[in-house]
């Protein structure tokens, strides 16, 4: 960017218009106007002011280019990375202070530079780790301020992980509020620093609640998955996708009725006479299971309430009312379906 790019991009952030900012260092809004259009140049004795009143350096305010290329950030990576092998890592830490420095607003050559320094610095026996630790901690408080969402929660996360580390739980936990609120990661890291500050218990229900939230989404993919390729005539896709949903309702222990209730859609679809008839009579029997999780030790710190009997007899008539669909004409004489329709409810 050019300077006159760079007053006018923190002019706006700070919220000031170009007479306010004109007032402020005794200039004309027409001379902030020509330095924001490039026609003009501050002069040389204004820049320290107009770089206090934008919240900048003067390093960023004379950064002319502000941005490395990816290509070119990568190179640089693979060159930090190889230099903390070969190098003395005081000295490789002091060239990319330095570089950094030299492009003061490329966030992501501070972040991803900022995790690799620090991740040597763990692995490294130095003599005075606190000389790095605060610069570290800097680095990746500015990513904090970055408008692309990635950065700010790459850095909140290694924020999060560096005080989990020093054990200042407070602190770690301080950074999760850049994850929202329905974030797993969130969740999860919560669940971590309580089963380090004496709350197992929540930490136990936490895990165990993002087990069946991720059960749920698992179910809920697959699910799509294979909607989209019955809807592209895969018949071969359809039915792995309905043998890894059932494996996956067992390893969550969802209970018999999850199991096998998701094959019925196919063989409608396919119009398999004996498929329809045995997963009708299994889902019918295995209604009552629907709730079976309740009872499973994968779960034993959430609430779950188990099926009521009242609602498994509901369901098991909904589900005889179901057969009455036209869908199922082609089951006409098959003794199974025609054994089960009698049993609908008039």
């Amino acid at each position: 960017m050019t300077i006159g790019e760079v007053i006018k991009k923190y002019r706006k952030n700070s919220g000031m218009t170009q007479e306010e900012m004109a007032k402020r260092l005794g200039v004309t809004a027409p001379a902030v106007n020509k330095w924001e259009k490039g026609n003009t140049l501050p002069d040389v004795a204004l820049l320290a002011p107009i770089a206090r009143l934008l919240g900048i350096t003067t390093d960023e305010l004379l950064s002319f280019r502000d941005e490395l290329t990816d290509d070119e950030i990568n190179r640089y990576l693979s060159q930090i990375q190889n230099d903390l092998e070969n190098k003395d890592f005081c000295e490789v830490f002091f060239a990319v202070k330095k570089k950094i420095e030299k492009y003061p607003n490329c966030e992501k050559l501070i972040w991803q530079a900022a995790v690799l320094l620090d991740a040597k610095r763990m692995e490294t026996e130095l003599s005075n780790p606190g000389d790095y630790d605060q610069q570290i901690l800097d680095w990746y408080e500015r990513c904090l301020l970055s408008e692309n969402e990635q950065i700010r929660k790459q850095a909140a996360n290694s924020l999060f992980h560096m005080f989990f580390r020093k054990e200042d739980y407070e602190r770690a936990l301080h950074y999760l509020e850049y994850f929202s609120l329905d974030n797993p990661e969130r969740k999860r890291k919560e669940a971590l620093v309580n089963s380090k500050t004496g709350n197992r218990k929540d930490a136990y229900r936490a895990y165990e609640e993002l087990i069946f939230s991720a059960y749920q989404h698992i179910q809920s993919t697959l699910n799509d998955l294979r909607i989209l390729y019955m809807e592209d005539n895969d018949h071969e896709m359809a039915k792995k996708l309905v043998g890894v949903s059932s494996s996956a309702a067992s390893t969550f222990e969802m209970g018999r009725y999850n199991e096998i209730c998701v094959g019925l859609d196919v063989a409608v679809w396919e119009k398999d006479v004996a498929s329809t008839a045995q997963l009708m009579q299994d889902i019918l029997d295995s209604i009552g299971t629907i709730g079976d999780f309740a009872n499973s030790k994968l779960y034993r710190h959430m609430t779950l309430k188990a099926l009521d009997p009242e609602l498994t007899e509901s369901l098991k008539r909904e589900f005889l009312k179901s057969l009455e669909d036209e869908s199922y004409s082609y089951m006409q004489g098959n003794d199974c379906w025609e054994s089960l329709k009698n049993r609908i409810p008039r």
